[in-house]
C-alpha cells in the first residue's frame, strides 16, 4: 500500500503479500498519512468484502453501516454492490494529555447539565437557571452546537447513551426522554416523581438514580422503567456509574454529605458501602488502565476524591485544588474533571490516584464532560456563560494503511 496523503485505490491487484481468506480481488487500497478521513465510491460484486488495517486502527464506514478495524485484523463487512459510499478515518487517537480545553458555543443561553457521545453525535441536556426548560443540543464534532428540543419542559440533569438510544432523566418529575438519533426526542415515564439526578448504561440496564429517595429505577431499552431500592432514603444519592470487576458489572452510586455510597451486579439490588469520608461526592466514573479498573468518584468544596479498584473498598487522597468539582469522564487513557464554581480549574490522570491541573477556556460553572471520537467534551451553565462549551481534541493515531477486497457474491 502506498504512502500518500490520502488514500489511493488500487489498480486491481492488492500490494499485500496476503489477501485475507476468501477474498478474490482488490477494491481499495491506500493510506492515511496527514488527513483524518477520505470518502470515496467503490464497486462491490455484490457479497461480503474484508476490510483490513495495519499501524494502527481504522473505522471504515461502508454505506452508513461503520465498522471498527483493529489493527493487523480483517473484518467481514455486510454485502454490497456497485457505487457505494466508503469513509476511512483514524480509529484511535494518541494519547495525548487534555491539558488546556477550547472554547465552543452552546446553542442557548442555559444551564446545560450533562453531556454524552454516541454513534457520532455529542448530546447535551439542560436546565434554566435551575427551572424547566425544552432546551437541549447536538452536534457532530463536539465543537459547534444545534439546537434540539425535548419532549416537555422539565429540569433535565443527565443524560448517557447505551443500546442504541440517548437516554435522559429531569428532576422531580415522572418525565424522562429517550433519542435514537440524538437530535429529535421522544417522552418516556420514569418510576415515579422522584428528584432524577443521574443516569448511566452497562450491560443491558439503564439505571437511574434520585436524590434523598431510597427509589432508583431500572430499564432495558430506555423507555420503560422499573423501580428498584436504594439501601437508605437518607443520602442525597447524586451520580451513578457502571464498570466490570473482571467479568462481574457493577454499577456504583454516591451521594452528597455522607461517606455512605451502593453497588449493584445485577442493576436492581443494591448494598451499602462507604466511600471512607463525608464529603458532597458530586460524580463517579469508571475507567480501564490497562487491565486495572478504577473508578473515581470526586467532591465539591473539597480538594478530595476517592477512587477503587474494585467499586466496594475505596481510598481517599487531594485533588490539585481546592474546587467544586462536579463532574469527572473517562476517556483515551485520562481521567478528567471539571468544577462547577466558576474557575478555570480541571485536571486530568493517566491512574485515577495522581492529579495534573489542566486549564478551561473561562471562569464557568462547568458541570457535565464526556469522551467520545478523540474530544474531550465540556458543558457549563448559570452565571454570565451559561452559553459555554469547551472541547480539548487529541491527535490522531496516523498512519492507517487499509485495504478493502471483494468476497464470495453469497454470504455462507
Amino acid at each position: 500500500m502506498g504512502q500518500s496523503t490520502f488514500p489511493v485505490p488500487s489498480s486491481g491487484s492488492s500490494t499485500s503479500t496476503v489477501l485475507p481468506v476468501n477474498a478474490s480481488s482488490v477494491i481499495l487500497d491506500g493510506s492515511l498519512t496527514s488527513a483524518s478521513t477520505y470518502t470515496t465510491t467503490v464497486n462491490g460484486n455484490g457479497g461480503i468484502a474484508y476490510l483490513t488495517a495495519t499501524d494502527n486502527p481504522a473505522t471504515i464506514t461502508i454505506s452508513g453501516t461503520a465498522y471498527s478495524v483493529p489493527a493487523n485484523t480483517v473484518v467481514a463487512s455486510k454485502a454490497f454492490g456497485a457505487s457505494t459510499s466508503v469513509t476511512i478515518a483514524n480509529g484511535a487517537f494518541a494519547q495525548t494529555a487534555p491539558a488546556t480545553f477550547t472554547a465552543s458555543t452552546m446553542p442557548s443561553s442555559s444551564d446545560w447539565k450533562s453531556v454524552t457521545y454516541g454513534n457520532g453525535y455529542y448530546v447535551a441536556v439542560a436546565q434554566l437557571g435551575g427551572a424547566a426548560t425544552t432546551a437541549g443540543g447536538y452536534s457532530t464534532n463536539g465543537t459547534s452546537w444545534t439546537a434540539s428540543t425535548m419532549p416537555s419542559s422539565s429540569r433535565w440533569s443527565s443524560i448517557i447513551y447505551g443500546n442504541g438510544k440517548y437516554v435522559a432523566v429531569a428532576t422531580n418529575t415522572t418525565v424522562g426522554a429517550y433519542s435514537t438519533n440524538g437530535t429529535s426526542w421522544t417522552a418516556s415515564t420514569m418510576p415515579g416523581n422522584k428528584g432524577w439526578i443521574s443516569i448511566t448504561y452497562g450491560n443491558g440496564y439503564f439505571v437511574a438514580v434520585a436524590g434523598s429517595t431510597a427509589t432508583a429505577g431500572y430499564s432495558t431499552d430506555g423507555i420503560n422503567w422499573t423501580a428498584s431500592t436504594m439501601p437508605s432514603a437518607t443520602p442525597n444519592w447524586s451520580s451513578v456509574t457502571y464498570g466490570l470487576i473482571g467479568t462481574t458489572p457493577t454499577y456504583v452510586a454516591i451521594a452528597q454529605g455522607t461517606s455512605s455510597a451502593a453497588y449493584s451486579t445485577d442493576a436492581i439490588n443494591w448494598t451499602s458501602m462507604s466511600l471512607g469520608a463525608v464529603y458532597n461526592w458530586s460524580s463517579v466514573t469508571y475507567g480501564l488502565i490497562g487491565t486495572t479498573p478504577t473508578y473515581v468518584a470526586v467532591a465539591y468544596s473539597t480538594n478530595s476524591f476517592a477512587y477503587s479498584t474494585n467499586g466496594t473498598s475505596w481510598t481517599t487522597s487531594t485533588m490539585p485544588s481546592l474546587a467544586n468539582w462536579f463532574g469527572i469522564t473517562y476517556g483515551n487513557g485520562y481521567f478528567v474533571a471539571v468544577q462547577g464554581s466558576g474557575s478555570t480549574d480541571a485536571a486530568y490522570s493517566t491512574n485515577g490516584t495522581t492529579w495534573t491541573l489542566s486549564t478551561m477556556p473561562s471562569s464557568a460553572n462547568w458541570y457535565g464532560i464526556t469522551y467520545g471520537n478523540g474530544k474531550y467534551v465540556a458543558v457549563a451553565g448559570n452565571g454570565t456563560n451559561n452559553n459555554t462549551g469547551a472541547y480539548f481534541s487529541q491527535i490522531a493515531a496516523l498512519p492507517i494503511n487499509f485495504g478493502i477486497y471483494a468476497g464470495p457474491t453469497t454470504i455462507n
